[in-house]
């Protein structure tokens, strides 16, 4: 009876100081909207789950942050990323115009376009086309390599600094729930057509939901890629033993690991590249920026793992829209985490080397909507 009392008071602490965390969080603003925490309060002595999501509306519903608790450790940072008052400083005093350190931390949502693009370079170098269906479309040149000779770039979207509009959260059966629309347009000249951006977040023990609805509001098509740049945390710190799994049998090759520009080219994996085994291959001292594509699918979804055996923790990253062609996963050896990133898209998805392949760009005919939609669980490994 007094275990159970002591088990009873624990919980409702938890649940108290989750509450308060909260209240904090919430006051606190970036990009001149205030974050929106998600929470709730530990159910299970036995088995992993989801305690908080704190996020951004006004930097694109950006993930800030994710908790799971584990049973004998407390709560876990599922998420690779600073603490509140470190990316606030970051997004709102250090970062670019286009928001370019939104997807430096966190879990960022990119949209319409996740990866790179390339293409020929306005004379002041700020801006670079595209050629889709007869269509020119100007995008910001908002990347660029570090060695001599590196091209300047677009990558990761237009999205990065967007406000969101109608924010609501709700409690729902066993957590809560965030909503809110990016009503894009054209994408602040960048893009064709009117987008909105309906985004649903959703909070429960056993998940983390986030999916994203484009619609075309406009009177022309559209072509449109969605993706997110999530860094995955390693609790352990030891990257070494860290594993990955990706089942995918076909790999992008790049020109170098500067630019990372796709040359067209899809070859079987094989070596560090070949992470199907179940339980994946350990990390070591490889470098990973790549997209692994022809995904194996099994009941509604593709599952990338996260795993820290050293931590007795692992994550599950389900794609479940049919939509999610590619895998891309950042892992610089020097790092204490693996960026997984659901996409829909091949990177360069408009250019000339990819011939008459489709390259995932979901082409959006007025009045019509496309569905991004990824799903995690903690468990031990």
């Amino acid at each position: 009876m007094k275990l159970l009392a002591r088990t009873t008071f624990a919980l409702m602490t938890l649940s108290l100081a989750a509450a308060l965390a909260s209240h904090a969080q919430n006051a606190m603003g970036i990009n001149g909207q205030k974050l929106v925490t998600l929470h709730r309060a530990v159910s299970s002595q036995t088995q992993p789950e989801f305690t908080s999501i704190t996020l951004a509306p006004g930097r694109g519903m950006e993930l800030l942050q994710i908790t799971a608790n584990f049973p004998g450790k407390g709560n876990v940072d599922v998420l690779a990323s600073p603490s509140l008052a470190q990316a606030k400083e970051m997004l709102d005093v250090k970062d670019d115009a286009n928001g370019d350190l939104g997807y430096r931390l966190g879990a960022a949502f990119l949209v319409p376009y996740p990866n790179r693009i390339r293409g020929p370079l306005s004379a002041d170098g700020k801006t670079l086309t595209a050629q889709w269906q007869g269509h020119t479309i100007t995008l910001p040149a908002n990347n660029i390599g570090q060695k001599p000779g590196a091209e300047r770039h677009a990558m990761h979207g237009l999205i990065l600094k967007a406000r969101t509009d109608d924010v609501r959260v709700k409690e729902i059966p066993g957590g809560e729930q965030v909503t809110g629309v990016i009503h894009a347009g054209n994408f602040g000249g960048h893009w064709l057509s009117s987008t909105d951006l309906d985004f649903t977040i959703t909070l429960t023990a056993e998940a983390v939901d986030a999916s994203i609805v484009a619609k075309n509001l406009g009177n022309e098509a559209e072509p449109i890629a969605i993706g997110w740049h999530p860094y995955f945390n390693l609790p352990s710190g030891d990257r070494t033993q860290a594993r990955l799994h990706v089942p995918a049998s076909m790999l992008a090759q790049v020109d170098n690991y500067d630019n990372v520009f796709p040359t067209g080219k899809l070859v079987p994996v094989s070596g560090q590249y070949d992470l199907r085994a179940p339980g994946g291959k350990a990390l070591a001292q490889n470098f990973y920026d790549d997209n692994w594509s022809h995904l194996d699918w099994k009941n509604g979804a593709v599952t990338v793992q996260v795993i820290d055996p050293a931590a007795h923790y692992a994550v599950d990253i389900e794609g479940i829209s049919p939509e999610i062609k590619t895998i891309q996963a950042y892992a610089p050896p020097a790092a204490k985490f693996v960026a997984v990133e659901d996409q829909f898209n091949f990177a360069d998805p408009f250019g000339k080397e990819w011939g008459n392949m489709n390259t995932g760009m979901v082409t959006l005919n007025p009045g019509q909507s496309t569905k991004w939609h990824v799903r995690l669980h903690v468990f031990v490994p």
